[in-house]
């Protein structure tokens, strides 16, 4: 007969080994797709585009169900990561506590929860859209290369990351069946360019010493190339944004100069966050400090509250 006090002693472990196995999909990174649900908003505030959302719950449940799905999918991916990468992970100061590097996670219930998910995800996604699933294999494909292979090569491998935030917008696209500017595609993979480096960045100082232990391309970064190309795409970024704000296409499918009013809180973001990075040494993880740092979560929910408004303002102006 069971006793209360082993019960307890049961039930921590299995509480136990359910979150590692949740840690093990990496959860705080599915923040990243969030990036798919914005085909909607601008599509909204397109008074050209906006009768394709109707009913606009209809296409709310879908743009959702479209970034749930690419989370499971990026679950995949990141296990099958850590499976390719296990005994570099173990000789990695941080990354040796992943559920699988620590054995928390045995590796054929590694493999079996990364077959599932990636069936449900792709099953899933071409129940909902035959372009969605297009475009989710696409992602597939182009990070298994980057498992595989293209991770070891220098600056190709943070351009591949940014080709997959490209992928999720067009993601949300391509799911309801409507166009984003060209401007917004190469404002996120240049945002994503610059998060990546700076990332790279943090990586190359902190294992300074052992770096072919840890990720083999940061053998071939150097700290003063990153910098500069974390400037430059930093300022890229800035301009391209406010570009494609203050254009006249934009102005005219909006109905509204209004999305202007979205700058500052571009430029705030990513001068908080190369404060961050520089001065207090925290680039290493991109996804948890938008969501944790305050300063910068505030500026993305004012921007996020402005691009609403916007599109809310212009989507009311042409159903009048």
């Amino acid at each position: 007969m069971e006793t209360g006090t082993t019960k307890q002693i049961s039930q921590t472990g299995g509480e136990r080994t359910l979150m590692a196995y949740i840690k093990a999909m990496r959860p705080e990174h599915w923040v990243k797709n969030l990036l798919v649900l914005a085909a909607f908003f601008f599509a909204l505030g397109d008074e050209k585009q906006a009768t394709i959302l109707m009913p606009i719950w209809l296409s709310a449940c879908r743009i959702i169900g479209a970034a749930v799905l690419f989370c499971l999918v990026s679950s995949a991916i990141y296990l099958l990561n850590d499976i390719k990468d296990l005994e570099l992970d173990r000789a990695h100061p941080q990354k040796r506590l992943r559920s699988i590097a620590a054995g928390l996670v045995p590796l054929s219930h590694a493999w079996a929860l990364a077959a599932a998910l990636l069936a449900v995800g792709i099953i899933g996604s071409i129940l909902l859209s035959t372009n969605l699933a297009a475009v989710v294999i696409a992602y597939v494909l182009l990070q298994a290369l980057y498992t595989l292979a293209l991770k070891k090569v220098a600056m190709l491998d943070v351009l591949v990351i940014a080709s997959g935030f490209v992928l999720r917008a067009l993601a949300g696209a391509e799911t309801l069946a409507v166009q984003i500017s060209p401007w917004l595609v190469l404002c996120t993979f240049l945002l994503a360019l610059f998060l990546g480096f700076c990332k790279r960045r943090h990586e190359k100082a902190m294992v300074a010493d052992n770096v072919s232990e840890n990720r083999p391309s940061l053998l071939n970064y150097d700290e003063r190339l990153l910098d500069q190309v974390i400037g430059i795409t930093a300022a890229a970024t800035i301009v391209s944004y406010s570009v494609y704000t203050l254009s006249r296409d934009t102005v005219d499918k909006f109905g509204t100069s209004w999305l202007g009013f979205s700058i500052p809180f571009v430029i705030f973001g990513i001068f908080r966050y190369l404060d961050l990075v520089y001065r207090h040494d925290r680039g290493n993880k991109p996804e948890r400090l938008l969501l944790t740092d305050r300063p910068l979560f505030i500026s993305i929910l004012l921007y996020a509250l402005v691009v609403l408004v916007v599109a809310l303002k212009a989507h009311f102006r042409s159903t009048v």
